[in-house]
């Protein structure tokens, strides 16, 4: 005999938590960091053929302290790695990154000293979006996966920045793509 038989019908019983977790999952803020071609598929997302919008994003954000998803779109040259931390830095938790396009995944056919050789370098990537460029059918796949993802993330509660920042060190201490796979060696 539990809470639940003795709370009339038509009462709903949840944790702060759970309900948080539903709105951050029904409404994904995303961050504008078009960076070279897989840029132009990322604003196909967001036309009416695509309709973002049906999802819960509405607009992509200039403002990183507004935004709570970096997709990265496109190779990252040396000199903006800094700039795509300070941005991620700025981001509020929780906060997530998808890296759509070969480029931005692995550094792509630019196997030189310019390019960082995958932006998991500098940011913990959740997604990765293979493609050159991928269709705005798997940006939506892949932002349907991190929904799915986000139900898991855990508690929102005083222990969250810490958990958040094992995390994010997690992340990075894991080897980048470019050395999982060998490829571009």
């Amino acid at each position: 005999m539990g809470v639940e038989d003795k709370v009339p019908s038509g009462i709903l019983l949840t944790t702060v938590e759970a309900i948080a977790g539903w709105t951050r999952k029904a409404s994904f803020w995303p961050l504008t960091m078009g960076l070279a071609c897989c840029a132009i598929e990322m604003m196909q997302f967001g036309g009416p053929r695509h309709d973002g919008g049906r999802w819960g994003m509405e607009v992509f954000r200039a403002s990183p302290r507004q935004a709570d998803l970096m997709i990265v779109s496109g190779r990252v040259s040396q000199k903006m790695a800094p700039v795509v931390r300070q941005l991620w830095d700025q981001m509020p938790n929780p906060k997530w990154c998808i890296s759509m396009g070969v480029c931005a995944s692995s550094g792509g056919m630019f196997n030189n000293y310019a390019l960082i050789q995958g932006v998991d370098h500098i940011v913990p990537v959740d997604i990765y979006v293979p493609g050159c460029p991928p269709r705005p059918d798997m940006l939506i796949d892949a932002i349907f996966k991190l929904r799915e993802k986000e139900v898991q993330w855990g508690p929102i509660g005083a222990n969250r920045d810490k958990q958040v920042a094992d995390n994010e060190l997690a992340a990075l201490a894991a080897p980048a793509l470019l050395e999982r796979k060998g490829l571009m060696r």
